[in-house]
């Protein structure tokens, strides 16, 4: 992948060439294959590229056609390579060479700003047309490539990171406010709902599936498509013809992510997601004599084990196994020993451009590109969307959906199969299966109480944003949602890939490797989303579709395990003993802090502080009082990076 920038200076003023060579500059802390500058009238483009696919080597970006007039600077790997040949009536004998910012080009002389409706994978993009005075841009429709921006009297400019818009005169380096209250208001992963904000004020984003043009010095933005669009129902004869043709539409997904320079890497915990990613690599890489190289996290040595019996921290067991069983797996187990989240802190911030909420995985999400880097792989596949695509499938609240629609015949053969898998009986089931239902028709959307949710935004900031009620309406942990209602808010709500897009594009851009996810391609959520409840949730087993999928590819330990779960993070409290003095001193300095205390709840942190003690237990790991009291040095750390101080 790459990371682009441009300026286009606005009709009267005069354009000033040391300003993008100054974002170019910014940009030298990533490594590059190639780096080049294109200036024409009062645009300028630049390309600090990263080489990946076959085609992309030796690609010059940006990159100017004559006979158009159209110059473009692009961030992307199309995965829909032959189907655009196709519609666009390429030769053959052209194909094989032609990169895929030429395609782009030829999209948008095809379609023109329709162009991004036809486009699948990851990318970000901007189109200069000299003929018509106007720029022309978008961001793939998951967001898995980053596009930032400033609108400003006399120029606007883009940039795939914040840093070398942050370099430009005129703009300065200060925190947008309502943006920080969404992220500390927020007590789940995700950043904030605002698709457009960023943490700095005059810094926007253009949103996931977005396109926008710029034309006369005013500035438009449009969705131009959406991935959650109704999908017509997808009705087949058998259940063995839906397995076939998800195997069909997921081995197509994975295929078109295999294609590099370098070599073909994996994430591989013990679960089903990642599970079913490397199985279908494998078995393609296999048939072309390549081996696939996979990295599972596991804990330190020392760690003992605290989790319930249903949950596992370690998960090598699983992952041994599956290697044994897919085969054509170099596997290395990572222990990350010596490490922990808080000697990530600076880091990360200075990579995420922005606080984060990472921190019980930073290690391994880390140092896992690192030792992918360092292997030379070009394409790190991984399953981070598969939860509500492939392996989609909550067995309780499917069963309390049966029984609000009072089908007791089916809902009774589900629960005896069910218990039977999980070695739970009816008596035990059925009260919790109908306090999901009650509770989705009594009050699925109340707030949970205060007690239960600690709070780290300071209560004067929350009310001079009126945070908490913008809020009110999403799924951000602040009231009761089921996972039936949350798969669909999942891909409408464009702020989870947002989310998902920062992290992969900044660290890929950091490391030289790509992050590529198949369970999150538009033909497979869109495939997923077309099936109906039953394929998905069958006689007792949850996940069914993907269960029934790989058979014969994953062990039967992994693809019908229901009684397990692996856990990450289990062990950052672990990891955090010999470094929690030097946390706890600073969170207290945090606390005397006024700078601090004008954004943070420094009442909460110090009760959480206090609860937690000198030397908190490993068990601690997923209490609210431990991630208050971590992610209120992580904040502390960024605001003071932004006024200069030293952390």
């Amino acid at each position: 992948m790459s990371a682009i920038a441009g300026i286009v200076q606005r009709a009267g003023f005069p354009p000033d060439d040391r300003q993008l060579e100054r974002m170019m500059q910014a940009l030298e802390r990533y490594p590059a294959d190639d780096r080049r500058i294109w200036r024409a009238g009062n645009a300028a483009f630049g390309c600090h590229a990263q080489w990946i696919t076959p085609e992309s080597r030796g690609e010059r970006l940006p990159y100017y056609c004559d006979r158009t007039e159209r110059a473009i600077t692009a961030d992307a790997i199309l995965d829909n390579r032959e189907e655009l040949f196709d519609r666009l009536r390429i030769e053959r004998g052209l194909r094989a060479r032609m990169t895929d910012s030429e395609l782009i080009l030829g999209a948008y002389e095809a379609w023109g700003d329709e162009s991004p409706r036809y486009l699948i994978g990851d990318y970000a993009f901007a189109i200069w047309d000299a003929k018509h005075g106007k720029l022309f841009g978008a961001r793939d429709l998951q967001g898995n490539r980053t596009l930032y921006y400033s609108a400003e009297e006399q120029r606007f400019a883009f940039c795939t990171v914040i840093g070398p818009l942050l370099a430009l005169p005129g703009i300065r380096r200060e925190a947008d406010e309502s943006w920080l209250a969404e992220f500390l208001a927020i007590p789940v992963i995700l950043d904030t709902v605002d698709v457009h904000a960023t943490a700095y004020r005059g810094i926007r984003q253009i949103p996931p599936g977005h396109s926008f043009l710029l034309t006369e010095g005013r500035l438009t933005l449009r969705q131009y498509d959406a991935i959650a669009v109704p999908q017509k129902p997808l009705k087949l004869k058998t259940d063995g013809d839906y397995v076939e043709a998800f195997r069909h539409v997921f081995r197509e997904a994975v295929q078109a992510r295999l294609r590099t320079i370098g070599e073909v890497g994996a994430s591989l915990s013990g679960g089903l997601d990642s599970g079913a990613v490397v199985g279908f690599a494998a078995e393609s890489l296999r048939s072309q004599g390549r081996t696939l190289h996979t990295f599972s996290s596991v804990p330190t040595a020392d760690f003992v084990d605290w989790t319930h019996k249903s949950m596992a921290a370690d998960e090598t067991p699983f992952i041994q196994a599956a290697v044994r069983h897919i085969g054509n797996i170099a596997n290395r187990r990572l222990d990350f020993a010596r490490r922990s989240p808080l000697d990530e802190v600076d880091d990360l911030i200075g990579l995420m451009e922005a606080p984060y909420k990472f921190f019980e995985n930073s290690i391994w999400i880390k140092g896992m590109l690192e030792e992918a880097s360092r292997q030379g792989i070009g394409v790190l596949l991984n399953g981070a969307a598969g939860n509500f695509t492939i392996s989609w499938g909550p067995a309780p609240d499917y069963y309390a959906r049966l029984l609000r629609r009072l089908q007791w015949r089916r809902l009774n053969a589900e629960l005896k199969a069910y218990g039977r898998y999980n070695g739970i009986g009816r008596k035990k089931l059925l009260p919790y299966i109908a306090g999901l239902a009650l509770r989705q028709g009594r009050d699925l959307f109340g707030p949970r109480s205060e007690a239960e949710r600690p709070s780290l935004i300071h209560p004067e900031l929350a009310r001079r944003t009126n945070v908490l009620e913008k809020l009110q309406d999403h799924d951000v942990g602040l009231s009761e949602w089921s996972e039936l209602a949350s798969r669909e808010y999942q891909f409408e709500n464009l702020a989870a890939a947002n989310h998902q897009g920062t992290s992969a594009t900044k660290l890929s851009l950091q490391y030289g490797v790509a992050e590529r996810d198949p369970t999150a391609d538009p033909r497979v959520i869109r495939f997923c989303l077309s099936l109906p409840m039953e394929q998905f949730v069958r006689d007792g087993m949850d996940r069914a579709l993907i269960r029934r999928a790989t058979a014969g590819m994953l062990p039967d330990e992994v693809r019908l395990n229901q009684r397990v779960r692996g856990v990450q993070g289990a062990d950052w409290i672990h990891r955090m003993r010999s470094s929690w003095p030097a946390l706890t001193e600073e969170v207290r300095q945090l606390c005397a802090d006024p700078a601090a205390a004008a954004y943070l709840n420094t009442d909460q942190i110090r009760r959480s502080l206090q609860k937690l003690g000198p030397s908190p237990r490993a068990e601690a790991a997923f209490d609210p009082d431990a991630r208050i009291v971590m992610q209120s040095l992580i904040v502390y750390r960024f605001l003071r990076r932004l006024s200069g101080s030293k952390a």
